[in-house]
């Protein structure tokens, strides 16, 4: 073992030199499989420091909010007080654990969103675009993952650029969007819905040799090869927004082809073993409760492994009875579906109902936390080096201001927690996805509607 391990370091240094250590050359060398976190000697001296990482956890139909008066004032899902002197309600009580690692947020919308209906809102989450009706279709615009993970090329550096993850899978609809996660041209990115299917992606479960999945890249290219070569004689004879149809489809193939060149460079690096007892890879829509908690292990075990830095995740759509996740509540033993207890939530019991669930949701985003706070890194853990948004883009029912927002982790990244904002409706959302991208790294002055930073949530 000794000297196959001296045989190994020694092929290492005649790859890298001795200047610096590249991660993938390094992994690549020495045929690493083990589940291997980030590691400041693999960084390389362009990044010495641990990376940093954003996910955005998202759920519909907004929560409760009865009046301070009624008898179910506490299922208020907003905590009593301000700043640092406030108290969680029942629904947030999960997250007293993480009091220090979160920031309570009210009061912000997306201010284009606002006129939209409520169900529409959920494609703006991360874009602030209010979906307007254009010659080809409604208009959405990017993300903030994907702009920070592209656009930034914060991405660039692992296996995967981003990851997005539903309850739903797929796309979705325009308007009912089953990903939170949408390119520069505003096309919705498709997510994972299945435990086994993403671990596969990350870690890979299949036989498959290398030189087959190459094999399979390379037609994959060739087909699009052929693709792009057909659409170009075909532009020059369509009119004009039938040509702005086929570009906008055209940047989608584009996006493919990168994605395949992509997966080819990785090739032949191995993806990190993962020890897979405990996972339910065989939960789906019926087992929810099992479906959720896997969901979450493999979004802590991607960035454990430094798989991705960006993973968005949607525990619903806002596709009322057609959406996947909308039974789960009632296969949970609550009393209604997902919709259901949103819109019973202004009636008798139903403040207690929707606040429940509310509270379900919480544990599932504090479950989150303490995977990542249980993760070693540096001289702190992974949730010290990733920024976490959860919340949703109504605040009851279909109004779609005032969002239910907790931004949670990153505490070398800035962050002053342990407090609850409000703010007036004249602060955009986005404010908060300037400083998220600053949080990143990079310098950043706008996003979407923004008028500036907010510089409440960081360290004075």
């Amino acid at each position: 073992f000794a000297l196959n391990l001296r045989l190994k370091q020694s092929r290492v240094m005649k790859i890298l030199g001795k200047s610096k250590i590249n991660r993938r050359a390094m992994l690549k060398a020495s045929g690493i499989c083990m589940a291997l976190p980030w590691m400041e000697s693999l960084a390389g001296s362009s990044s010495p420091q641990s990376p940093k990482r954003f996910c955005s956890s998202y759920f519909p139909y907004g929560v409760s909010l009865p009046n301070q008066e009624s008898e179910f004032s506490q299922w208020n899902w907003f905590p009593q007080g301000e700043g640092k002197n406030f108290t969680f309600n029942k629904s947030l009580e999960p997250l007293n654990k993480f009091r220090d690692h979160v920031t309570v947020i009210g009061g912000l919308c997306h201010p284009k969103v606002k006129r939209i209906g409520g169900h529409d809102s959920g494609d703006t989450f991360l874009t602030g675009e209010e979906m307007s009706l254009k010659a080809n279709g409604l208009k959405n615009s990017i993300s903030l993952d994907q702009f920070m993970a592209h656009n930034h090329r914060l991405g660039s550096e692992t296996r995967f650029s981003t990851l997005a993850l539903s309850s739903d899978g797929g796309t979705g609809m325009p308007t009912r969007a089953n990903t939170l996660s949408f390119s520069n041209t505003g096309q919705p990115i498709p997510s994972f819905n299945r435990p086994a299917i993403v671990f596969e992606r990350l870690f890979g479960l299949s036989g498959e040799s290398i030189d087959a999945q190459r094999k399979g890249l390379s037609q994959t290219g060739s087909h699009l090869d052929l693709l792009l070569d057909d659409a170009k004689s075909m532009h020059r004879k369509l009119g004009k927004t039938d040509q702005d149809k086929l570009d906008q489809y055209l940047t989608s193939v584009r996006e493919i082809e990168k994605d395949v060149e992509r997966s080819a460079q990785w090739l032949d690096v191995p993806r990190p073993k993962v020890n897979a007892e405990g996972l339910s890879l065989d939960a789906d829509n019926e087992t929810p409760e099992k479906l959720i908690y896997t969901m979450l292990d493999l979004i802590a075990l991607a960035f454990q492994t430094d798989s991705t830095r960006f993973i968005t995740y949607q525990l619903a759509s806002m596709h009322g009875a057609i959406s996947i996740a909308n039974k789960f509540p009632s296969l949970l033993g609550f009393p209604k579906d997902a919709h259901g207890l949103a819109h019973g939530a202004g009636k008798g019991m139903g403040a207690e109902n929707k606040g429940k669930w509310d509270l379900y949701q919480t544990k599932c985003f504090a479950y989150l936390l303490n995977r990542l706070s249980e993760m070693p890194e540096g001289n702190g853990s992974v949730l010290d080096n990733t920024c976490l948004l959860y919340g949703s883009s109504n605040s009851k029912t279909h109004n779609n201001t005032n969002y239910p927002l907790v931004l949670a982790g990153g505490k070398n990244m800035g962050y002053e927690h342990g407090q609850y904002l409000k703010f007036g409706n004249d602060v955009p959302l986005s404010n908060l996805f300037v400083t998220i991208q600053k949080g990143m790294g990079v310098k950043a002055d706008s996003f979407a509607d923004s008028t500036g930073e907010m510089k409440e949530v960081l360290s004075s």
